[in-house]
Formats: C-alpha cells, structure tokens, sequence
C-alpha cells in the first residue's frame, strides 16, 4: 500500500490534510493502472506547484498570471499559458513515476518540437545534492503520458536508500488543464510544499519561457534554476512585454529577493517610438524601486537577432535598443537609485549559431545565457561559489533514515517568517543537531541546564559537510533578525572527502557568508570535536582553523580538546560506540569549554 508522508509542519494542521490526501489519493484507486497510484497536485491541500507566486486568483491551478492582472491589463496583454518551467518537487522510492496530463493547446509549434511546448522533464537529486537527469518514454494523444524506470534503491544511483528527491518540470509553451503523478502502490510517497525562499521574479518573453529549448528542464531559466536551487517566478508573455502597470503591480506584490526585467526583445519590435520605450522603462524601475526600496533590480540587454550578420535593419535595432537601456540604467543611477545591476549582451555572449530561429535560442545555447545569470545574480546576492566542493553551495540527504533535511531548513525559514528569532545560532552537523534531543536524544540536560537559557537556534544538520551549511545560510536562514552570536562547530563531515586547504578555503567562504548576513553578530569558530582514528589530522587542521580565526578577526576555541584521552587518542567513555559522537557525558564536558566562550 502506498505510504504517504506530508511535509507540513503543525501537528493538527497534518492530521486534517492527511484524511483529506488519502481520501484524494484513494479516489484514484478505481483509476489504478498497472498497479500506480494517482496523486493529483491541483487538489492537494497545501501548494505544491512551484513558481507560481499566485497561489490563488488564477482561475486555473496551473495558470500562472492572476485573473485580475489580466482582466486590468485588457486585450493588449497576452499572458503565457503559464509561468515557464514551473515545478512540482516530491521524494519517492518508487522504481516507476508516471505522469498524465492534458493540455489545452496545440501540442507543438512550427519552431518548437512538441517535447518542448508540451512535455514536462524530471530531475532527481542525489543523496549529496547532485542533479540527475531521468530520462523518459513518452506519448503523445489526447492525453499525454510520460513514463520513467528509476533505480531509486540502487545504491550506485546515487539516491539514498529511502528514495530519491525529484523535481518535475512542467510544460513550457502550453496550458496543463489536469495533471496526474502515478508510482508504484508498494511505494513511499512525499509531496513537498512550495519553498519558503524568496524568490529571483524574472519579467521576461518567450526566450524566458523557454523558446526554443526541446525540453522543459534545457530552458535557461531551468537550468538556472538548479544552478541556484532558490524558486524562480516567471511572469512571461506570450505577445506582449511592454512594461504595463497592471503587471507591474502584480509582480510588486511578491516578496521577491531580486527582479529581473529581460524585456528588451519584444520591445524592438513595438509601435512605440524609442524615447516612449525609454519612458516606460524609467517608469517601471522607479515605481518597482519606490514599492520595492530594498529588493535588487537586474536589467538585462538582449543579445541579439539570429540574422544580424545579414539584416542591417535588426542589427540596429538591437543597438540602439540596448544603448536606450544602458541610458536609462545609467540615469537611474545618477538620480542615486541604489541596488541597480546591468547584464549586457557582451556577458551573455551567445556565439554563433545560438538561435533555433531568427529570435530564439537553441538548447546549448540557453546554458550559456543560464551561466550569465547564474555569475551576475551570485555576485548581486552575494553567493559566491568556488572551485573546490567545499565552496559549492549544495543540499544533501545522507541522514534521510533519522530526518528530512529539506524539511529541517524550510522549519527554520518558517520560524523566521513567523518572528521566532534566536539570540544564538548553533549551525553544523549531527554533533549539534542531536545535542538536545533533536531526532536522537544525546546530551538533553547539558542543552537544557546550559544552553536553552541562552535563547539558541540549533542549526546542525546530521551529516552536514560545509558545503551544505554554506547553502543553508545562502538560502535565508540567517535573514530577517539580528543574532548576538554565531558558533560554527562543521568540517568533521568533510574529513574523508577533502585535503586540509580544502576545508580551510570552504569554511573562509562559510564565514564570509555569515558576515554578510549578520554583520553585527559574534562569530565564534570552534575546531573540529575529535574523531576516531582521525585525532592526528585534527589537532593539526585545527591548528589551521585557528590561524583562520585570527585573520579574518573572528573568536575561536577548541572545546574537543576536553574529550582528548591519553597518548593523543579521544576518550572512548566519552563517545557513543561511533566513536564520532559524545554521549551524554561527553556533551556535559564540550558544553562546560563552551560556555566560557558564550555571550551571556
């Protein structure tokens, strides 16, 4: 029989949607199919359509621009029949994920294969946060079913054990009038809900809506979406981007973490004359600044037309296009307009035979627009990445047996969003996260006699490498509050995977993160808690740790050493049978030594 989990986090809130999803999943039974269960996304009683923004007053669940909106806007504005590459995510250790669907247009179009237009993809995430892509079988008729085989419970697909992470990618150029998820009935099943992360809002064209990319998960703004992990809302057109007020408001009514205008193509195009083009874009970056003063505005150039080489007339149309947008963003900054950013075509850089046809892009092209992005938005909001996998932010699954970890980060955005902030934030791996009795019950009193006075947030995660933690903080958790202090007890995790330099360089872009976000917090970096059969390497890297300490003037402490035995080996009696995690006793001495380096 099928078991379904649901990832809402208040207990009554749980019960009630749990009766109502087996009713809406058992009603599909009768519907059975080679032994699948049906889900139904659009029913299901919490959102689990991603990229949205517009949960309510579509008219259709899949729809992605308000009624209202169009209804004001009028003829002149023809919406997408949906936000491009809009995405449902669910965990499932099925060997078997079907999906059925209609559509409520023609299937293809004369300059996009029907795969793209009409078909959907899926990606499954590893246990250590990598992206696979799932092949599919698919058919197209009146009903349009996509079929994959997995080997979920394959250890070398890479997956944990308890299933994979997935995250299916929707229609690019067509309207989904119903959808179904069909596993396997013997199958655990987890539909996630939206995530809580604000979202990147791109107000874009067709190319945004993926023209012309042979399948949803190649457009860029899906690749980009992976790139980054953080939701992506694309209130794209059709006909029309003309910079309306109408849809201005309604982008201006999301909590956005950054916006992004890439409307320049269709604008070439227009009955306006330049200096009305010019007009309407002052307008809506000051209106979008005036509503929205403290959220980052990106305006991109357009790269060009596929015949430029040939028509003079397009090739100077694109340029004096995007001198009027240099122009304006100019002025917008000399008028002392701050957080304003500018991607021009030279960054883009698509090479020659980039377009699918005279205006849209082809398949390898979109990762060169994708990669663009992906490095001017990490430098606007600050999310560097680096060479080493210790600097390249990234989710896991490795603990799934004891805790969802993609559930553990959206509780804590929860909290923020609710105002349940901490005055201290404990962020690392298991030794921190079962400290109290969090999934695993290790050290409860020294937590509750010693910490929880202290108004703390236990931020560990089990079996968090840096790279994680580093994710973590550059997907909101230290947003929206003022912490008195930060301690940072990571790295252990990363001992069998990485060189020394290597964990040094990630927990220097670690720090750097907290910095940014808690600029008047106390950071405190502790060395990595001794380790069986690794207390050599330790006491040399924390060594290192603390060199690190002192020059980017942060505090340090060595709390492990209170777990040292005799002839540089740990102290057994003082561990669990691991040998990686203190027990009760252990947690008494680590919180004895940490004290002394706590802000009261």
């Amino acid at each position: 029989m099928l078991r379904v989990h649901l990832s809402i986090s208040n207990i009554k809130k749980k019960a009630i949607c749990s009766l109502f999803f087996f009713i809406v999943f058992g009603s599909s039974v009768a519907r059975n199919n080679d032994s699948l269960i049906w889900w139904n996304p659009a029913t299901h009683p919490f959102p689990v359509i991603e990229g949205q923004g517009w949960v309510n007053g579509t008219g259709n669940k899949f729809a992605g621009i308000p009624d209202r909106a169009k209804a004001k806007a009028g003829s002149g504005v023809q919406p997408a029949f949906q936000e491009a590459g809009s995405t449902i995510n669910f965990k499932t250790n099925s060997k078997q994920i079907v999906i059925r669907y209609q559509v409520t247009q023609s299937i293809s179009l004369p300059y996009m294969p029907a795969t793209g237009v009409s078909g959907v993809d899926l990606y499954g995430i590893t246990k250590d946060g990598g992206w696979v892509w799932c092949k599919g079988n698919y058919s197209f008729g009146d009903t349009i079913v996509y079929r994959f085989d997995l080997n979920t419970q394959d250890s070398s697909s890479g997956f944990h054990k308890t299933g994979g992470q997935f995250r299916l990618y929707l229609p690019l150029h067509n309207q989904v009038a119903w959808l179904e998820v069909g596993v396997t009935s013997a199958s655990a099943f987890r539909p996630y809900i939206v995530r809580k992360e604000k979202p990147i809002v791109v107000y874009g064209n067709s190319i945004l809506q993926g023209a012309c990319a042979s399948r949803p998960g190649m457009a860029w703004t899906s690749i980009l979406d992976r790139k980054l992990d953080r939701p992506l809302i694309k209130p794209v057109f059709s006909e029309n981007r003309l910079l309306e007020k109408e849809i201005l408001e309604a982008i201006t009514a999301l909590d956005a973490r950054l916006y992004v205008l890439d409307c320049l193509p269709d604008l070439s195009g227009t009955i306006y004359p330049a200096e009305e083009v010019k007009q309407r874009l002052f307008s809506f970056v000051r209106t979008l600044r005036k509503k929205k003063p403290s959220v980052p505005v990106l305006i991109a150039e357009y790269p060009g037309y596929g015949d430029t080489a040939i028509h003079v007339v397009n090739r100077d149309r694109i340029y004096v296009l995007n001198k009027l947008a240099e122009e304006v963003f100019l002025s917008l900054q000399q008028e002392g307009i701050s957080d304003l950013y500018y991607l021009g075509k030279d960054e883009i850089h698509l090479t020659d035979g980039a377009m699918a046809d005279v205006m849209h892009t082809a398949d390898d092209k979109m990762q060169q627009y994708a990669v663009a992005y992906e490095k001017k938005i990490r430098s606007i909001l600050n999310e560097p990445a680096g060479e080493e996998i210790t600097t390249q932010p990234c989710t896991q699954y490795r603990d799934a047996n004891t805790y969802d970890w993609r559930e553990r980060h959206q509780q804590i955005l929860e909290n923020n969003a609710k105002g349940v902030f901490p005055s201290l934030v404990l962020i690392g791996n298991s030794i921190t996260h079962y400290w109290g009795g969090a999934q695993l019950e290790r050290g409860k009193d020294s937590w509750e006699k010693d910490i929880l006075p202290l108004n703390p947030r236990n931020a560990g995660f089990g079996w968090d490498r840096i790279e994680n933690a580093l994710w973590r903080v550059y997907h909101d958790e230290l947003d929206g509050f003022n912490a008195r202090q930060i301690v940072l007890l990571i790295g252990s995790n990363n001992l069998q995977w990485n060189n020394d330099p290597e964990i040094i360089r990630g927990l220097h872009m670690l720090i750097a993160a907290v910095k940014e976000r808690q600029p008047q917090a106390k950071i405190l970096l502790l060395g990595i808690i001794p380790r069986q059969h690794y207390e050599p390497r330790i006491m040399v890297i924390n060594k290192q740790i603390s060199k690190l300490a002192d020059r980017l003037n942060i505090d340090f402490a060595d709390p492990g050493k209170s777990l040292m035995g005799t002839q540089k080996a740990l102290d057994r009696r003082l561990f669990t049978d691991d040998g990686v995690h203190p027990n009760a006793e252990g947690y008494r001495r680590l919180s004895a030594e940490l004290l002394r380096h706590l802000i009261n």
